[in-house]
């Protein structure tokens, strides 16, 4: 869809810095709505790139990590995802992901997903890989992650998926687009 074609309906009447940190900020708008009646609407701005790998090897295992994710105090199963700085080309911050959190590296990468995790919100970005000719190493975890990883074979993530025992968005994405090439035989 070619969005250059599109008029903007929001006019923007002052803007304010209500929050700032070093990997997000957070912006009150005073708008006029697309019916032109006035509003507010707030935006938090994501100075990262969110960045999600699928490890999958010739026999379909694939490696999950599980951490306890503070803003829905709640355990969470989910490939290896992290953030990337935005002068960084994906790919780079991809593999250093995939390294630091499982130990693997891998000889083939294939982008297969770009998309706006919750644009109603935020700006935040992401693009996901599959990762394969696998090989591996030790993990080095940040100081702020406390990583379980485990070896699963993608039906049975792919399960998990879909009974809803998973609802990390890029997890889900990625595990639905993954099915869907190998459907078409692509992978």
């Amino acid at each position: 869809m070619d969005n250059q074609t599109h008029k903007n309906p929001w006019v923007t009447l002052k803007s304010e810095k209500v929050y700032d940190s070093p990997w997000v900020g957070l912006t009150k708008h005073d708008v006029l709505n697309p019916s032109g009646n006035p509003g507010t609407y707030s935006v938090v701005h994501f100075k990262n790139l969110a960045i999600g790998i699928l490890p999958l090897d010739k026999d379909y295992n694939t490696w999950i990590v599980g951490q306890y994710r503070y803003p829905i105090e709640q355990y969470s199963w989910e490939i290896p995802e992290g953030g990337g700085k935005l002068d960084v080309p994906p790919l780079v911050s991809a593999q250093r992901e995939l390294l630091e959190e499982t130990g693997i590296t891998a000889g083939k990468w294939t982008k297969i997903q770009e998309m706006y995790l919750s644009n109603s919100a935020s700006d935040e970005f992401c693009v996901l890989y599959i990762a394969q000719d696998l090989s591996f190493g030790d993990s080095a975890p940040e100081e702020d992650e406390e990583l379980e990883v485990k070896k699963i074979h993608f039906n049975d993530l792919y399960k998990m998926v879909q009974s809803g025992e998973i609802t990390d968005s890029l997890t889900v994405t990625i595990v639905l687009k993954t099915k869907l090439l190998m459907l078409e035989g692509v992978i």
